[in-house]
Formats: C-alpha cells, sequence, structure tokens
C-alpha cells in the first residue's frame, strides 16, 4: 500500500475578501480556522482588470475626432473607476479586520493586489497553509445553485485545502468526510488526524457505492487513524448518485461541514461526465472542505 506523507502544516490561513454577501461567513471561519490552528492570517482583496475597466474598441463605427475624443473620455473613466475600486477595497479588508480581530485574532495581515484571483493565489501558494473563500463572489452572489466563477479555477490550481464558506457561519458541531477510498482522501484523513482544526468534533467517515470488504477494509483503516488521533467517528456505506446520497446523509445526520476531496478524474472525463465536486459544490447547503 502507498506510503502516506502528509505535507507539514504551516503558513498563512488566507482569507479571500469581497462585496459579496458571503464576505462576513468568509471572514468568521477565518477567524474560527486561525484560533484552531494557531496560525496567522491573512485578509486578501484582488482587483480584476475586468472591474474597473469600460475601455472598448470603436473602430469604424464613428468619426476619428468623436472617436479619439470618446476613447480618451472612457481612459479618464476607467481611471476614477480604478480609483474607485481601489478605495473601496481598502475599506472591505478594513472591515473585515475590524471583524476579525473582534472575534480575538490579532496581528492580521491585509492585502490588496491588482490582476487575476487565481493566478495571484498560485503566486501565494508556497506560504498558504489553508484558503477560505465564498461559495460565489459578488458578480455572482445571487446565482443560486451556481458557483462562483472563480471558485472551481481556484481549486483545480492551488493545491492546498480550500474552505468554501456558506452565507451563515456556525462552529462545526459534526463533521463528514465523503470517503472513497483514493490516495487523495486517504492522505486527507492522515491531514485532518494531524490537525487541530477539526480535533474535538465528531466525524461521519461516509463511501458511496456496494458495501463489500474491500470498502469496509478501507473504512477500518480511515477510522484507525482518526481514532488514533482521538476523534470520534462514525461510518456509513450509502447507495445511490455520489452526490445525492451524500446530500441525503448530511441532511440526515445534520452535519454542519463535509470534507471532500477535489476532481478525482481527468479534464476530459470530466468535460464528459461531469464531476462530483462540481455538483457537491454547486447543491450542497453546509460548508464544503475540498482537499488536493
Amino acid at each position: 500500500m502507498t506510503e502516506i506523507i502528509v505535507p507539514e502544516m504551516t503558513g498563512k490561513v488566507i482569507a479571500c475578501i469581497d462585496d459579496s454577501q458571503y464576505a462576513e461567513s468568509v471572514c468568521d471561519y477565518a477567524a474560527w480556522s486561525v484560533a484552531r490552528m494557531n496560525a496567522p492570517l491573512s485578509l486578501l482583496h484582488v482587483l480584476d482588470k475586468d472591474e474597473t475597466s469600460m475601455a472598448q474598441n470603436f473602430s469604424g463605427s464613428i468619426g476619428l475626432g468623436a472617436q479619439e475624443a470618446l476613447l480618451q473620455e472612457l481612459a479618464d473613466l476607467d481611471q476614477r473607476r480604478a480609483r474607485v475600486a481601489l478605495e473601496q477595497g481598502k475599506l472591505m479588508l478594513q472591515g473585515a479586520a475590524q471583524r476579525v480581530e473582534s472575534k480575538g485574532v490579532r496581528n492580521v495581515e491585509t492585502r490588496q493586489r491588482h490582476g487575476e484571483l487565481v493566478d495571484t493565489l498560485v503566486e501565494l501558494a508556497p506560504e498558504t497553509r489553508m484558503l477560505v473563500v465564498g461559495k460565489r463572489g459578488q458578480r455572482s452572489a445571487s446565482s443560486h445553485g451556481h458557483i462562483g466563477s472563480h471558485v472551481e479555477s481556484v481549486i483545480r490550481a492551488l493545491h492546498k485545502p480550500v474552505l468554501i464558506a456558506q452565507q451563515t457561519f456556525a462552529p462545526p458541531q459534526k463533521i463528514m468526510m465523503a470517503y472513497d477510498g483514493s490516495l487523495t482522501m486517504r492522505k486527507g484523513v492522515h491531514m485532518v488526524a494531524a490537525s487541530p482544526l477539526f480535533r474535538g468534533i465528531p466525524c461521519h467517515l461516509v463511501m458511496v457505492g456496494a458495501d463489500t470488504d474491500v470498502a469496509r477494509a478501507q473504512l477500518d483503516e480511515a477510522v484507525a487513524v482518526l481514532t488514533n488521533a482521538g476523534f470520534e467517528t462514525s461510518t456509513a456505506i450509502v447507495a445511490g448518485e455520489a452526490d445525492i446520497a451524500l446530500t441525503q446523509y448530511q441532511q440526515q445526520q445534520n452535519i454542519d461541514l463535509m470534507i471532500m476531496g477535489a476532481y478525482g478524474h481527468s479534464r476530459i472525463r470530466h468535460l464528459i461526465l461531469g464531476s462530483t465536486t462540481t455538483a457537491m459544490i454547486s447543491k450542497t447547503t453546509i460548508s464544503l472542505m475540498v482537499l488536493r
């Protein structure tokens, strides 16, 4: 059996802040996480170019003189919009810092970057221990049943645990791991066991599929790891489509937070068959931690 090597769990919790209705929950999850892990917190706001630019190509649609005047006016407007967006971001970060500080977090770092969110997070990956993001950002905050435009790209690009927050926060009283015996989730069990983040919280290990000796053996192996770390564990094997069966179990057992692996199949297979990970992020009404 493949030896499980758990990476050293050091670095910062990075929380992505925007002006969506998920921002407060992101702050609360980040504050709760750093308190339990005794980790530093960095609040990050990224100014996307699309948020500050209105320039368009009017070539050929209007006369040359009018075109130059209009383009200059649009350029000036872009500059004003960029300044407003910059100040708005600073205010959001200030408000987020005040919120987490009110919950006892000290020495909070705030960062504002220009560029693409995914590129920025990849750049910061070496110092990242865990990422906290909202399920949807400002642009898609009202698109119920959908995930934010950046969330899937972030999960695919960043090989760090990603905690996807719902709109409201309460300290988890029960967690569940969607366990499939894969290397990712075997490593995930060891990561959960080694981290103080969920210590003391009852954990349900749930497999979807046939109740076989192999499945039971895989569950027993995972239970042993968690039990040795002091976790109270429960196990279940459920039948059906993974996203539906896992959601039903979560609702029946009043689970507060779910942990699962990310995108176990190739990109091509995902395009053809879809992804349990994406389906779970879209459908679940609780916060979700995704492991790579």
